[in-house]
């Protein structure tokens, strides 16, 4: 197994799991901070027990469980009664408390005296009730909620760690990302699907696509301003499909970077978006960009694959 097959094991081992669990407590020993409360109440609690704490506000959301209002509380010297944490970063999406992430201390803080025995993946460890997730070679810990986890955030750290005045004025690229250049051969594109992720993982299909028997997996991706999942799809060695995993929250922003990149869609359903003459198209019941090279675009509207 590789690296990422790994990471995507340990996704699984921690959302699939767990079907019914609707808030974490790991949280919790942050002066009983909970997922899911408002802003104003995670800084009251939070300020109790920090040496340091500001709210940064993003004029322009990226973050993408956020619908309109994107905020992060930054603490420094967070102490709780299993130790001292450096800093800790709280990230809102509309007032709601979905996700956080913890540097230094973080194994002593949040795995000590913890009522269940951790599912170990190289360098991570998954505490599946709590939505816990502790990097020991990185001295970094994670909680977040369902969606979160379900896009693989526990693989991204928050920029505002570096610079909050940088991260903040940072412009936001509108287009989908120009290197992937759909009918590209695989071996023309895999060095720009390498160098333009974090981490990419590799696996032959199973058939079940009859447009595709290999797929690169790219973890990190910069789309909209944020670290993105992306499936790059080959069929007879050519890149005939690309998935890109978004967020419902966000459609609406990625609805609008479509039109202006591709102008009016073509079709509009309850379940799809499609732009650019059948070629690009914005998924609404799973969350979702699919591109397509012309070929497969024009055998998907011919067999009215978008009103299925």
């Amino acid at each position: 197994m590789s690296f990422l097959q790994k990471k995507d094991a340990l996704y699984i081992a921690i959302f699939l799991l767990c079907p019914l669990l609707i808030f974490s407590q790991a949280e919790n020993r942050l002066n009983d901070v909970q997922l899911g409360e408002a802003t104003k109440t995670t800084f009251k609690k939070i300020k109790e027990i920090s040496s340091s704490i500001e709210l940064v506000s993003i004029k322009n959301p990226r973050f993408p469980l956020v619908i309109t209002k994107e905020a992060h509380i930054i603490c420094e010297g967070v102490k709780t009664s299993y130790g001292q944490l450096d800093k800790v970063i709280f990230t809102f999406a509309d007032d709601q408390l979905v996700y956080l992430e913890a540097h230094g201390n973080t194994d002593a803080v949040f795995a000590r005296k913890q009522s269940e025995a951790p599912r170990s993946y190289l360098e991570y460890d998954a505490y599946v009730s709590q939505s816990l997730i502790i990097n020991k070679s990185k001295d970094i810990a994670w909680v977040m909620n369902r969606e979160a986890l379900k896009l693989n955030l526990f693989i991204w750290q928050n920029p505002l760690f570096n610079n909050v005045k940088d991260h903040k004025n940072t412009a936001i690229d509108h287009k989908l990302p120009e290197f992937l250049n759909m009918g590209e051969t695989l071996e023309k594109i895999k060095p720009s699907l390498i160098a333009n992720s974090d981490f990419t993982s590799s696996k032959d299909l199973d058939g079940s696509d009859p447009n595709a028997d290999f797929q690169i997996t790219c973890f990190g991706v910069d789309y909209l301003g944020f670290p993105r999942t992306v499936e790059a799809r080959f069929g007879v060695n050519q890149l005939n499909a690309v998935w890109i995993l978004t967020a419902k929250n966000e459609e609406n922003r990625i609805r609008q970077a479509l039109k202006s990149q591709f102008g009016a869609p073509v079709l509009v359903n309850e379940k799809w978006e499609v732009f650019d003459n059948w070629n690009v198209a914005l998924r609404k019941d799973k969350p979702e960009i699919l591109l397509l090279t012309e070929a497969v675009a024009l055998e998907y509207k011919n067999n009215s694959f978008f009103n299925q």
